[in-house]
């Protein structure tokens, strides 16, 4: 431990508290009172059904028939939306045009990254990862590796560039925005670009970043890095630390949204858990009024008491 580097702990420190607080933090979604549900048609997973936005329930006796579900529909609209961004391509373009780069070039960073760690893994094991090996599964790492993060740092830094200048000098976005959401896109971008510069003037081939990567990996102390690289490093130790208590964490409600709230048709049976689930919430208690709503009842008495004949 001792032979380690002040970038090295901070790595394995950032890492930990990383995937506690993301674990933390889905545990708290998942174990939130029964959302509000839309049941939003067409619901993928209806088979045959999705089509025209039918549902089972209009089936003769659907309570006695067994739910047909394709799962492949589900993966396919889940992936039209994680890799597209469809929904703000349809209903924003302008702001579109920024943020898809800014998610696709991260997605392909993370292939950077996993290119990193398995050529990492290469090296550990006595093979150098380079276009010169005679193995073509080193070659082929090799140049994924440049190719993935070359792609990947140009376009989320120019995703980020334009959401930010999006949200100083487009008025709507500006009355929406707070500083935090400011701050994140200059941190963010701070890390794209340092990355694009590191890869072109100091370290084309990745070698630096893949040995530092290896380092992590097998408990060795990192060699000394070019000052790019280091900030870089330094950054994104502090984006890990940083980016599960902040709304960019949003990426882990997606299954959340689509399966619990937007695609969830399960019926309301006498008994079943979703009863249970609609009782406990009509005996939560209002802490808040307002012009149609009193404050100190459940929401059971809310919901059924009569409006007044003035209102």
């Amino acid at each position: 431990m001792g032979g380690f580097t002040v970038l090295q702990l901070l790595f394995y420190l950032s890492l930990l508290v990383f995937v506690i607080a993301m674990i933390m933090k889905a545990l708290k979604i998942s174990n939130m009172p029964l959302h509000l549900r839309w049941d939003l048609y067409p619901i993928p997973h209806e088979k045959g059904k999705a089509k025209y936005g039918g549902s089972y329930f209009e089936e003769t006796d659907w309570w006695i028939k067994p739910k047909e579900i394709s799962i492949a529909n589900e993966i396919k609209e889940m992936g039209k939306e994680i890799i597209f961004v469809h929904s703000l391509m349809q209903n924003n373009r302008p702001l579109w045009v920024f943020s898809f780069p800014f998610h696709f070039g991260m997605y392909l960073l993370i292939g950077f990254v996993v290119m990193l760690a398995l050529g990492a893994i290469l090296e550990i094991s006595g093979t150098t990862v380079s276009a010169a090996s005679a193995s073509g599964l080193v070659v082929i790492v090799h140049y994924l590796t440049v190719v993935l993060g070359i792609a990947g740092w140009i376009l989320a830094s120019f995703g980020a560039l334009g959401l930010l200048l999006s949200r100083m000098f487009n008025g709507d976005l500006r009355k929406v925005s707070v500083r935090a959401d400011y701050f994140n896109l200059v941190l963010l971008l701070a890390i794209f670009a340092i990355g694009l510069v590191s890869c072109f003037a100091f370290d084309t081939p990745n070698a630096d970043l893949r040995g530092f990567v290896g380092s992590l990996i097998s408990f060795e102390p990192a060699g000394v890095l070019p000052i790019a690289t280091a900030i870089q490093l330094w950054l994104m130790a502090i984006l890990l630390v940083y980016l599960p208590f902040t709304h960019m964490a949003h990426f882990l409600g997606k299954y959340f949204t689509y399966h619990k709230v937007r695609w969830e048709d399960a019926a309301n049976l006498r008994g079943n858990k979703i009863e249970a689930a609609v009782k406990e919430g009509l005996d939560y208690q209002i802490n808040w009024s307002a012009s149609h709503i009193k404050s100190g009842g459940t929401w059971a008495e809310a919901a059924t008491e009569e409006s007044s004949k003035d209102e």
